[in-house]
């Protein structure tokens, strides 16, 4: 790590490593460029998260964020990514990427919550440019692609009941592991309406999560995720 960016290994109960990702730069505006690298050996396991929820702030006309994280999980090797909310601020300008290669017999758990705005704040997102990037493959053949691209008012966006009916977070969670088919039906139970999970191969999970704010969308995500990670999540998930 170098940079504003810093990584913690707290106590962990159990077996395995937690590492903690802390921005020191409090967010990312146009201009900035992160980097992120991490491998879980073979057999081993590996839980990371983030210190606080990242922050996309407002960018300087022309000039965008951008955010790679480059994963890695060994054979048999277990990897929770877990990264608390990432918020977006009016005006902002962010493009993420994140892949992630399994080896054969691994296994990942993964979230990312997104949030537009912070309603307490009453913010209300009407200039945004948000592009977003998630590939994960198994000995290099994809196991799941995902592409968002979000430009200009979102909050109108947002609005259209076809679309997120009102909406101001939303979260994609993935899990990959030999048990995923009998997971199934666990996870659609601990999701509301807002909510849904599909078994889109044999050991692919996938759930996509609506919620009106931050703290909606983080009560239905502490249950599903501690479901599916069968055991605690990090210290720094919580209610």
């Amino acid at each position: 790590m170098s940079g504003s960016l810093r990584c913690l290994f707290p106590r962990r109960n159990g077996s395995g490593i937690e590492a903690v990702l802390l921005n020191t730069a409090g967010g990312i505006t146009g201009g900035d460029r992160f980097e992120i690298a991490a491998e879980a050996a073979p057999d081993t396991i590996l839980a990371m998260t983030t210190q606080a929820a990242e922050r996309a702030y407002r960018a300087q006309p022309g000039e965008t964020g951008h955010l790679t994280t480059r994963l890695r999980v060994g054979a048999r090797g277990c990897l929770h990514w877990l990264p608390q909310e990432t918020i977006l601020f009016d005006g902002s300008a962010l493009r993420r990427s994140l892949r992630v290669d399994l080896a054969p017999g691994a296994s990942l758990l993964l979230a990312e919550p997104l949030i537009f705005g912070r309603a307490a704040m009453g913010e209300v997102l009407h200039n945004v440019q948000f592009h977003d990037c998630v590939d994960i493959r198994r000995e290099g053949r994809p196991l799941f692609l995902d592409r968002t691209a979000l430009d200009g008012d979102v909050a109108a966006h947002f609005a259209r009941p076809h679309v997120a009916n009102g909406a101001g977070a939303m979260a994609l969670i993935v899990y990959i592991a030999a048990d995923a088919d009998v997971r199934l039906e666990g996870l659609r139970a601990l999701l509301p309406k807002t909510a849904g999970a599909s078994l889109i191969g044999a050991d692919v999970l996938i759930a996509r999560c609506l919620a009106a704010d931050g703290f909606a969308l983080r009560r239905t995500l502490v249950p599903a995720l501690r479901f599916l990670a069968g055991s605690g999540l990090p210290k720094c998930w919580m209610l």
